[in-house]
């Protein structure tokens, strides 16, 4: 990381009248700053070392720079939790090049916000005013005050994107549960407009909210004063959090993360994955009509973006888990071009493919379950896991329901079973699988370890199809389970999964990674683009 600045010495005015608090606070912050670094990106996502993560984005046009407000994650590997105790800035004069500056801390919830507590510097938005300052919307937490939630929004201001930042609104938040207006939503996740477009008027517009419930509220002039009674908004189908308040050429649109799930929904598969969507309206207040989704679900559970033309362009910033080390709690910034097709009214946006550096080709390995469409016969299963992952190639210390296949409901299944399918035969002579349980074995409720369990495969050739591979099976959870056998060639494999539990009570069952191992190494092969075709009796 890099070094502190050097010391620097002020003279601070102790005539009479002179507010010191007012020039000590932003001079100590300043002073605080870590000075910024230059960053040579080879794509997404931009910091992807791991040293410094960076989540939330939100992007920002001054003059000839793109900036880009992130906030920073600094959970330690395997804690699932949003450790986030400050903002940082990223900064391009042409995303193209790779070339980047860092600022790294530029912010602190509590060195800002006389009101606030340390740390949960979630997603905030930097606009530049109309009296050419710089306005931070930000969700902290608030140290006093009787609310349910505790969460509120403030407002910092100051000369350049870099700070030093002091709150512009010294009473307290502008938003939270019991300000303006009482509400009893979490307050977090602000995105501010000033409508100066082509047809604007310069009104100010901030929306915010999560957890399905959206709200929208104009501000006077000097973007803290809330002006109007906060409207509950409607028309984002599937919202979820993270609103991003936007316009081109009249029409306004709001992209959001959302996470209407299903095996059809065009969104996201899975309960705790969301995608991009978006809604346009005739009016910075609406109302809103669903248009679609912009982003995919990523390699991160949450989802949340922003988006803005520079020199002619448009950018998508987003983020993912994909930097070195990264999780769902540990995320990095991404940046892609995003297109407009003008050939319908309103203009839609046109869906956006994430992209990543170039990484070096993978080593070759026994895994072909790399290469395997999986199957299950919960298929499509409870919407709190995704079977993609039986063969992601990933790992996670504390994993999520989405990292792994599961079948846990109110009433679970004496027996249950996982299957790869190949386009054309594999030969297999091992294999290596990692249960997940949250109760121990022989239990009848939870996810446990199965009692038992065997490999099945597709003979065509012999009578019955399905034969079962003799070996030992183990079922502990202490990390893969592996198991060896002759070699067999096939193009479909099952593990088939007796419960624990008796009767009519058992307990689930869940499944981070299988691997299926070959007797030699060899490179990896891509997944088909289409599923293959079961074998009989699948």
């Amino acid at each position: 990381m890099t070094s502190p600045p050097a010391q620097t010495v002020y003279d601070i005015d102790k005539r009479p009248g002179c507010d010191q608090d007012a020039v000590m606070i932003p001079l100590i912050a300043l002073a605080l700053q870590l000075a910024p670094e230059t960053v040579h990106s080879r794509g997404n996502p931009i910091l992807a070392d791991g040293r410094t993560y960076s989540t939330d984005p939100a992007p920002l046009v001054d003059g000839d720079t793109l900036w880009i407000l992130a906030g920073r994650d600094e959970a330690p590997d395997g804690v699932n939790d949003f450790i986030m105790n400050e903002w940082q800035l990223l900064s391009t004069r042409n995303p193209a090049s790779g070339v980047w500056r860092h600022y790294p801390a530029i912010a602190r919830p509590e060195r800002v916000f006389a009101w606030a507590e340390p740390g949960r510097a979630y997603a905030g938005q930097i606009v530049k005013g109309r009296d050419g300052r710089f306005y931070m919307y930000a969700p902290v937490l608030q140290r006093d005050g009787d609310a349910k939630d505790r969460f509120a929004i403030g407002v910092a201001v100051a000369d350049r994107p870099t700070g030093p930042w002091r709150d512009a609104h010294p009473s307290g938040p502008i938003i939270s549960q019991t300000v303006p207006v009482a509400n009893d939503i979490q307050n977090i996740d602000p995105t501010v407009l000033i409508d100066d477009a082509k047809g604007g008027d310069g009104r100010v517009y901030i929306y915010w909210g999560t957890f399905g419930r959206l709200r929208a509220m104009e501000l006077a002039p000097d973007m803290v004063t809330p002006k109007g009674p906060e409207q509950v908004v409607t028309g984002a189908t599937g919202f979820f959090e993270a609103p991003w308040l936007m316009k081109r050429r009249g029409t306004y649109y709001l992209l959001y993360a959302a996470n209407n799930t299903g095996p059809d929904s065009p969104c996201t598969p899975t309960l705790y994955h969301a995608c991009q969507a978006y809604a346009s309206a005739p009016s910075p207040m609406g109302p809103w009509t669903y248009r679609g989704v912009v982003l995919r679900p990523v390699s991160s559970t949450t989802s949340h973006a922003g988006a803005v033309e520079f020199k002619g362009r448009w950018y998508l910033t987003y983020h993912t888990a994909d930097a070195k080390g990264g999780g769902h709690f540990r995320r990095s910034v991404a940046i892609d071009p995003m297109v407009w097709d003008d050939s319908i009214s309103p203009p839609a946006i046109r869906p956006v493919r994430p992209t990543r550096a170039p990484a070096p080709p993978a080593a070759p390995t026994r895994n072909v379950a790399l290469s395997a469409w999986p199957t299950a016969s919960n298929a499509p299963g409870p919407k709190q896991y995704w079977i993609a992952a039986l063969n992601d190639g990933v790992v996670r210390t504390s994993p999520l329901p989405p990292d792994m296949w599961g079948n846990w409901t109110k009433q679970n299944p004496a027996s249950a079973w996982i299957e790869y399918r190949w386009p054309r035969p594999v030969t297999l002579n091992g294999t290596r699988i990692r249960f997940f349980a949250d109760h121990p074995a022989d239990a009848d409720e939870g996810v446990a370890p199965p009692a038992a369990w065997h490999l099945e495969y597709w003979a065509a050739e012999q009578a019955g199809g399905w034969r079962r591979i003799e070996s030992t099976y183990p079922t502990g959870v202490d990390g893969f389970q592996e198991v060896h056998f002759p070699p067999v060639t096939t193009r479909c494999l099952r593990a088939v999964m007796d419960a624990s539990g008796a009767e009519d009570r058992h307990a689930g069952l869940a499944i981070e990674e299988w691997e299926t191992l070959s007797p030699t190494l060899a490179p990896v092969t891509p997944r088909s683009v289409e599923a293959p075709a079961g074998c009989a009796g699948g």
